[in-house]
Order: C-alpha cells, then structure tokens, then sequence
C-alpha cells in the first residue's frame, strides 16, 4: 500500500525491494548459525568428556603443598604431580612459577597478566555463542515479518496458497532463530560456569606460589 503523498509509491516500492531482497540472506545465516549452534554442542559434550575436575579439598590440600616447597623447582614439581590439575592450569602455574629476578610486586603482576590473558581467551571462546544467543532471535523476527508482506498482500486477493506458504516460512524462521538463541544461550552458561571455576582455581593457586617464592629463602632456579 503506497502512502498517500508525493513519492510515496516510490518509498514504498523501495522499502518493499529491500525487505524481500533480505529474504534469501537471512535465511541462509539463520541456517549456519543453527548449523554451528548444533556443531558447538558436540563440542560443549566432546569438552565434558575430557574436563579434569578438581575438589575444594583437593585444591586445599594442594595449596598447603606448594606453601611448603622450598624452591621453584619444587613447587613445580608438586604442580605437575597433581593428576587432578588440568594441563591447562599446570602450564600457567608452572610459567608463574618460574618467573625469575624481579621484585615482590612487579612478580605479582606479571602473574596477574598471565590470568588476564587467560581470561581473554575464554572471551573470545564464549564470544562465538554471545552472538549467535543475540541475533538467533532477531533474524527469526525478520524471517517471520519478512514474509507476512507478501502474504497479507496475496490475501487481499484471496490466494490462500501464497497466504500458507508465506506464513510457513514465517513459523519456521520463528523456529530455528529462537531455537539457535536457545542452544547458544545454553552452551554459553555451561562454558561460563566451568571457565569462571577454572579462572578461580588459578587465582587462588597463583596467590599461594607467589606467596611461598616471596618468603622462600632458597631459591633454586
């Protein structure tokens, strides 16, 4: 329907143009994004399968180990002996661990670095679902208006045909989009849960290797 006005046809017809040339394209992205939602649960399920979990006690009776090394060299060693510690933790703990010839504070935060870097990284591996939690559902809105246009138009003359189809392509947009957001938001959390744990773990067994090397007599390097 054109508005009444000089050019409104022509408005019109554009904003009409531009509305169903979207079409092919958002459901195309819906479809990869669905796609990769589904792909990243394998992922979330392959990640749980190998997850190492480490116990408050076990954390506890680890930080009172490494409190009683005497030297870098065993602090590590107590480290790398732990079979419930995953490697990714042993890898940051054994780099803080080993920085060398600095100062109290400067040690303190260089480690801190370390982490911070560690947690950009989680960023980026959770940045991947953020995404696809936010616009599943706004291309499944488009999907579903996109359509109606046509459809609403072919019922003002009584082709029930372009009607259904249109409304078809409506639901399942509706579908898939809320679906995907769905599935990512899901996966989201349960990354977020385990990843904030993991950050945890390496704060608190950070702070207690700092603390020994800084009251460590004997260092052996």
């Amino acid at each position: 329907m054109a508005i009444d006005v000089v050019g409104g046809s022509i408005l019109t017809g554009a904003l009409d143009v531009i509305a169903q040339s979207l079409t092919i394209p958002v459901l195309i992205i819906l479809l990869i994004i669905f796609i990769l939602a589904v792909i990243d649960l394998g992922s979330l399920i392959a990640e749980y399968g190998s997850r190492k979990k480490i116990t408050l006690p076990e954390i506890k009776k680890l930080i009172y180990q490494i409190n009683q090394s005497q030297t870098p060299t065993q602090i590590k060693n107590t480290i790398n002996s732990n079979t419930q510690l995953p490697d990714s933790d042993k890898k940051i703990l054994n780099e803080i661990a080993d920085i060398k010839d600095l100062t109290p504070k400067t040690r303190e935060a260089l480690a801190c670095k370390m982490i911070d870097n560690e947690e950009e990284k989680i960023d980026n591996k959770l940045r991947k679902t953020d995404i696809i939690t936010k616009i599943g559902p706004t291309l499944g809105l488009m999907g579903t208006l996109i359509p109606l246009g046509p459809g609403l138009a072919a019922l003002g003359t009584g082709d029930i045909n372009t009607l259904a189809n249109s409304l078809t392509v409506a639901f399942n947009t509706t579908i898939v989009g809320i679906g995907a957001g769905a599935l990512a938001y899901f996966e989201g959390r349960i990354r977020k849960n385990w990843y904030m744990k993991y950050i945890s773990d390496l704060d608190i067994l950070s702070d207690a290797i700092l603390d020994t090397l800084n009251h460590t007599k004997q260092e052996e390097y």
